[in-house]
């Protein structure tokens, strides 16, 4: 994992990971983010215009944007995946949020299984600023059942196509193994996550006692979203965040 960047004037550091998204990011000391959620899932470009306009009036620069929850239509192919980010990163880089050439920004993005949004959305955002002593707070993307590579994503995928109860297993054991280097990378852990939330069409009861329970994954409990993760074929996806502020416009 590339090593950690830190900076000061956006009060954050982040492990470097995509060009579409960063692995993980955290607020430094002096510092919070603060994550925003949508009632109803906002078109991505009038999403954009709207984070914008609130960013705006909290007084915070664009560059404060770190972190988003997309929901899509249905699972992109990986061209169509990667057309898809290559827009959603165009406007990042009007913003001026890359870091050389480094994208800051966390991200998922999934795609909800039953009355999806008719395109790509925003469900919710993060953003950082200035709040002394305030406690740690960090996000990192979520992540499906693909082990880092070349080729493509059926050819790294876990236990591909298997949606049996072992298969599930199998992809939730990675995806975990994931979330955790990611935190870990950061410079957290299980203890300090205040939201999980899984992305999966799936029963996970079967491993969610050992899997997410007994390892301090659901300290909080667990957010489960009838959804599947943005690429054909990923069955399984999970991310986690350590934020103290919420709220809901």
């Amino acid at each position: 994992m590339p090593d950690v960047i830190e900076i000061p004037d956006r009060g954050y550091r982040f492990a470097p990971y995509a060009f579409q998204y960063s692995s993980g990011l955290a607020a430094l000391p002096g510092w919070r983010i603060e994550r925003v959620r949508f009632t109803r899932p906002v078109p991505l470009d009038q999403g954009f215009r709207l984070i914008s306009e609130m960013l705006r009036g909290e007084g915070v620069p664009l560059t404060a944007f770190c972190a988003c929850e997309l929901r899509s239509p249905a699972p992109f192919t990986d061209q169509g995946f990667l057309d898809f980010n290559k827009r959603y990163a165009a406007v990042l880089g009007e913003w001026g949020v890359p870091v050389n050439g480094q994208n800051p920004v966390t991200r998922s993005n999934v795609c909800p299984d039953i009355a999806p949004p008719p395109e790509p959305s925003f469900y919710a955002f993060s953003y950082v600023r200035p709040a002394s002593g305030a406690p740690p707070s960090f996000t990192v993307s979520g992540s499906g059942e693909s082990v880092d590579g070349a080729g493509s994503y059926a050819e790294r995928t876990v236990a591909y196509r298997d949606v049996s109860p072992d298969g599930m297993r199998k992809k939730a054991e990675q995806v975990m193994r994931v979330i955790e280097a990611r935190m870990a990378g950061i410079g957290f852990s299980w203890r300090d996550v205040t939201g999980t939330q899984v992305y999966t069409v799936y029963d996970i009861t079967p491993f969610l006692p050992d899997l997410f329970v007994a390892r301090g994954a659901a300290a909080h409990g667990v957010t489960w979203h009838h959804a599947r993760p943005p690429v054909v074929d990923l069955e399984f996806e999970v991310d986690a965040r350590g934020v103290g502020i919420e709220r809901v416009v």
